[in-house]
């Protein structure tokens, strides 16, 4: 059995648009929940949200079960590591990720060691652990090793003013398959903490779009907002996540309560 294609990279290689949902509940079962859903990938959030190599162990499943029980339906899950560091990469790897979103990285040479983070020898330095691991399926993928390297996807993300100033070279780095710009960090970086719409910001992430473009790589974004979202894919974004599971469930559920606050008499809410 061969090693599987990696559908999420073939498709930004064909620049073809992947709307995506940022995962940061780190639950297997709601990770489950919204991989049937229909998105063309799913961020599996190992920075800020509380995965550990457990629980994003059980938001794969969560994936894999969700593709093996509807026909026909492709979802991708794309995981972010806590820091782009050789273990943690290797360690993500064998739990079957093929595509990973490393954050923070500000240089070329940076870019360049998790090209190499990523992959066997003679083309990087990732350990021979595979026979015993997820991501060869223990073996069941016999050629793993052989067919590897050619799977996997590195998107780096760029979120500072040192970033933007290094963004050609990180985006020309061969093996880096897509960037991903971090507007609240870069609004931070650049001055304006909490503000990622400020118009200097705003201005920095269309034309880092462009740059992204013109070395040939894939540009992505996160929006919170379906404004945004559209504003990103009409200046060349190719893979956006368009809403964030905890702000989708918080929402829904202020909104809920505050359909019934505003209806039912004092006296009777919350009691019986």
């Amino acid at each position: 059995m061969k090693t599987p294609v990696n559908t999420f990279k073939k498709a930004l290689q064909n620049q073809q648009v992947q709307i995506g949902l940022w995962v940061d509940l780190a639950d297997g079962l709601c990770t489950e929940l919204v991989a049937g859903i229909g998105y063309d990938w799913l961020l599996l959030d190992g920075e800020h949200g509380p995965s550990d190599l457990r629980t994003m162990l059980a938001q794969l499943q969560g994936v894999s079960s969700a593709i093996g029980s509807i026909s026909g339906l492709v979802t991708h899950p794309v995981a972010r590591v806590p820091v782009g560091e050789t273990t943690i990469i290797k360690q993500f790897l064998e739990l079957g990720v093929q595509t990973l979103l490393v954050p923070m990285v500000d240089t070329a040479e940076q870019a360049a060691h998790m090209v190499r983070a990523m992959r066997y020898p003679p083309d990087g330095i990732r350990g021979m652990g595979s026979p015993v691991a997820r991501s060869s399926r223990w073996q069941g993928y016999p050629d793993y090793i052989q067919e590897a390297n050619e799977q996997v996807c590195l998107l780096v993300q760029v979120e500072t003013v040192e970033a933007l100033g290094n963004l050609d070279a990180i985006a020309a780095t061969p093996g880096v398959d897509g960037v991903f710009i971090g507007p609240a960090d870069l609004s931070a970086s650049m001055g304006f903490p909490g503000n990622p719409g400020h118009p200097e910001v705003q201005a920095a992430i269309v034309d880092g779009m462009a740059r992204i473009l013109k070395a040939g790589k894939a540009p992505g974004i996160i929006a919170t907002t379906e404004d945004q979202a559209r504003k990103w894919l009409a200046a060349g974004a190719l893979f956006v996540a368009v809403g964030v599971d905890t702000m989708l469930l918080s929402d829904a559920a202020r909104n809920l309560l505050a359909r019934f606050k505003s209806s039912v008499p004092q006296s009777l809410a919350g009691g019986y």
